[in-house]
């Protein structure tokens, strides 16, 4: 029976500030793991899924760190390829109230990034898999890396293994000669769910609604204005069967709203919005997410409003959890979905 979900991507050391400090004020900083394409797996482990994370890391002390972490959270780490010689960083300064977060790269020359077609079996990775999950941020690693995507995104279409696609537009990351307007777009024509935001459909493929300013909406969001987006998706890649837009509005850096809309079958679902007053962590909302759209479209297959109101709800959660990681359960995910947002003590 195929029932695994396989994620491919760069899982990479995080180097956090406390207590809202700024780079300049550190003198320690708090140690985690994290990446895309991770979060997401670890997300569906926790939800009880099969789960397995592919990914290229150094054979050394922090990368077994690292393996070991996964493996804490019941992420499959079986079919992972060893060789290079680093790990992938990124440094986090966590904003506060009008101050926005920032993050460092330091990612040149990780293991992932020295990746080359071939070095994976995806034959053999996907073999009894039902669905494939990547994310823009692997294909603006390096060339080597979007090919073995490529490779990935290929041998699942010709599995029947469904794909998904997190556009995840970084602009820090595409350095190594080409866009991601002239790479994103080969990838994403093999999946069948692609997920986004207003700013990666803008950036990658210059589709936006008309007359829309992220930076005016003050936490106010009309998500039929995201409809036109999602058409404009499905028109490009005919192959998408459903297209999702999550919908952030951002009052401050510890403020925002949050929901997003699935388009399927020419119908527009709009999820509930959950005003967030209190973040304790951002890093990791949008994987959440797309965590949260696996679990509901894997296990309400008839239900795509049920599926994208438990992504909403999941990733709301982990809007209070530090860490990239969203370590939540689904019964806590379809307690918030029922209306039970009270945060009363469980005993």
């Amino acid at each position: 029976m195929k029932n695994k979900i396989v994620s491919f991507g760069e899982v990479i050391l995080r180097l956090a500030t406390p207590d809202y400090q700024r780079f300049n004020q550190a003198t320690q900083f708090n140690l985690s793991f994290g990446g895309g394409e991770a979060n997401v797996a670890v997300s569906l482990a926790n939800y009880g899924l099969n789960t397995e994370f592919v990914t290229r890391l150094p054979q050394n002390d922090i990368a077994r760190a690292c393996v070991m972490d996964l493996c804490k959270y019941g992420v499959g780490v079986n079919h992972i390829v060893y060789g290079g010689d680093r790990i992938g960083i990124y440094f986090l300064e966590t904003g506060a109230v009008a101050r926005a977060s920032k993050v460092v790269y330091d990612r040149a020359h990780s293991a992932i990034a020295e990746i080359q077609p071939g070095m994976i079996n995806w034959e053999e990775v996907l073999k009894d898999a039902q669905w494939f999950h990547w994310t823009g941020i692997t294909p603006a690693i390096s060339q080597g890396a979007a090919d073995v995507c490529l490779e990935a995104i290929q041998t699942a279409n010709r599995l029947g293994v469904t794909v998904s696609c997190d556009l995840n537009y970084r602009k820090n990351l595409w350095k190594y000669g080409k866009t991601a307007s002239e790479v994103m777009p080969q990838l994403v024509a093999g999946c069948d769910v692609v997920l986004g935001n207003e700013e990666d459909c803008e950036k990658v493929f210059g589709i936006k609604p008309e007359g829309f300013d992220v930076t005016a909406t003050h936490g106010e969001i009309n998500p039929a204005e995201f409809e036109s987006v999602c058409r404009q998706m499905q028109a490009k890649f005919p192959r998408a069967k459903k297209v999702i837009i999550t919908l952030r509005g951002a009052i401050n850096a510890n403020h925002n709203t949050w929901g997003g809309v699935l388009y399927s079958d020419e119908t527009l679902y709009q999820s509930k919005r959950y005003n967030i007053t209190h973040i304790v962590d951002r890093v990791g909302g949008g994987d959440s997410f797309m965590g949260g759209l696996i679990y509901g479209l894997v296990s309400y297959p008839e239900d795509d409003q049920k599926a994208l109101e438990f992504a909403v709800a999941a990733s709301c959660l982990k809007h209070t959890i530090y860490g990239d990681y969203n370590q939540v359960t689904v019964d806590e995910v379809e307690k918030l979905m029922s209306g039970d947002g009270s945060g009363r003590v469980s005993r």
